[in-house]
């Protein structure tokens, strides 16, 4: 698997070095960069920019690249005995869900579950998550119904973000809790709405439809975990 990008290469150099397989450069860079790069004891391989950029697929890789580890999802198991979760039922941008993770995991969160897709790009969600899916146990269970039920049968109260719910900073925030975000243009499907036990929004200071689902799950993440 290839990232790219230097910020998420140095990322994984410092938090993971376990995981490169080799660095693949495709400019000079800085002598004291490349010493901490050697020091790795992984390969090196240099590369013209045209195979850079196929590497990349077209995107800003900066003149860095590495080969990566297959990312291992979680298994819902591992997740049974954690304190706080998010759900993200049907979201499919990468964009919201890379920003989502990297939120969770800065603010709090024990673990994301991404339900209502049968799989994820891992390589774009390690890159919008600026690395820390590495540090994230994320998993994916395609059916969101037999999820919440799961969840509920080990004791989590479910917490939906929807426009009509309570204010969080008003919400009673229960210790084993899962919130739940719904699709940007379709929010959280009827059935699986009728599962949860409470709803919560941002309250808004000026007339305003609603905030754009990474921006709200940052603010509802914060409020859950340091509740």
């Amino acid at each position: 698997m290839i990232i790219y990008g230097k910020q998420i290469c140095v990322t994984v150099m410092e938090r993971h070095p376990e995981l490169i397989e080799r660095f693949i450069l495709a400019k000079e860079i800085d002598k004291k960069e490349f010493s901490r790069i050697r020091k790795t004891g992984k390969p090196v391989e240099r590369v013209d920019p045209k195979k850079a950029q196929a590497l990349a697929r077209g995107g800003n890789h900066q003149g860095w690249l590495c080969e990566v580890k297959p990312y291992r999802y979680a298994d819902l198991s591992e997740l049974k005995d954690s304190r706080f979760l998010v759900v993200l039922a049907g979201l499919t941008d990468v964009g919201n869900i890379g920003a989502i993770i990297r939120s969770a995991y800065a603010l709090g969160a024990d673990g994301v579950i991404a339900s209502g897709v049968k799989q994820l790009p891992s390589e774009a969600l390690i890159r919008t998550s600026s690395g820390a899916m590495f540090d994230m146990p994320v998993a994916v269970v395609p059916n969101l119904l037999d999820l919440l039920n799961e969840l509920k049968q080990k004791g989590f109260t479910l917490y939906g973000a929807d426009m009509e719910g309570e204010p969080i900073e008003e919400a009673q925030i229960d210790p084993k809790r899962v919130l739940v975000l719904g699709s940007e243009g379709e929010g959280i499907a009827k059935r699986a709405m009728q599962k949860l036990d409470r709803k919560v929004t941002v309250r808004m200071a000026r007339p305003f439809d609603s905030l754009n689902v990474s921006a709200a799950a940052a603010i509802l993440i914060y409020r859950m975990g340091h509740a």
